[in-house]
């Protein structure tokens, strides 16, 4: 009985120990940041890939000097033909909790894209825009040759199940029964 506790509480000990790395994040590394000045706020904005691509993941962080504790904000992505994105509040990042972030986004088009931000806080509120963020063209082959590739084997798939079906048929009409076992 005592070496089965013992047994126990040896491998709820490796459990409980080896869970917390297991739950662990990857954290936010920041390559690149921009400076932008908003009202009497300064900002600092983090990129975790540069040069920025469209269609390609990352993550984006935005700072405000001296923390987000008492401060809100909001965030307006201008595409590069002028069109505005739905305005959206600034929320903490959910992998790097003490600052203002957006968690795997990726910017749709290549271009040159504008960030408007709007920062609320104890010495006012203020705007301030990153202008001209360049971002290149999507990595990688174009879309619809993508698409046109993943797509094979879903053809491979048909044909065979059509030529399948033409046989098992084909023997059905002429009388004969498959063969069992």
């Amino acid at each position: 009985m005592r070496k089965t506790l013992l047994a126990l509480a040896a491998v709820a000990g490796l459990l409980f120990a080896t869970a917390a790395p297991a739950n662990a994040y990857e954290p936010v590394n920041i390559v690149h940041t921009e400076h932008v000045q908003a009202g009497p706020y300064g900002m600092t904005v983090g990129f975790s890939t540069w040069p920025l691509k469209a269609m390609q993941s990352l993550d984006f962080t935005f700072i405000p000097d001296g923390g987000i504790d008492d401060k809100s904000g909001t965030l307006t992505m201008i595409n590069p033909e002028g069109g505005k994105n739905r305005t959206q509040p600034l929320v903490r990042h959910p992998r790097k909790r003490e600052v203002w972030g957006l968690d795997v986004r990726s910017m749709p088009r290549p271009g040159e894209w504008t960030f408007h931000f709007t920062v609320n806080g104890p010495a006012g509120s203020g705007t301030g825009d990153l202008r001209a963020l360049p971002v290149l063209d999507q990595p990688g082959p174009p879309m619809g040759l993508s698409w046109a590739i993943s797509t094979l084997p879903l053809i491979g798939l048909v044909v065979l199940v059509v030529v399948a079906w033409r046989r098992t048929r084909s023997r059905l009409r002429g009388g004969e029964l498959p063969a069992i076992g």
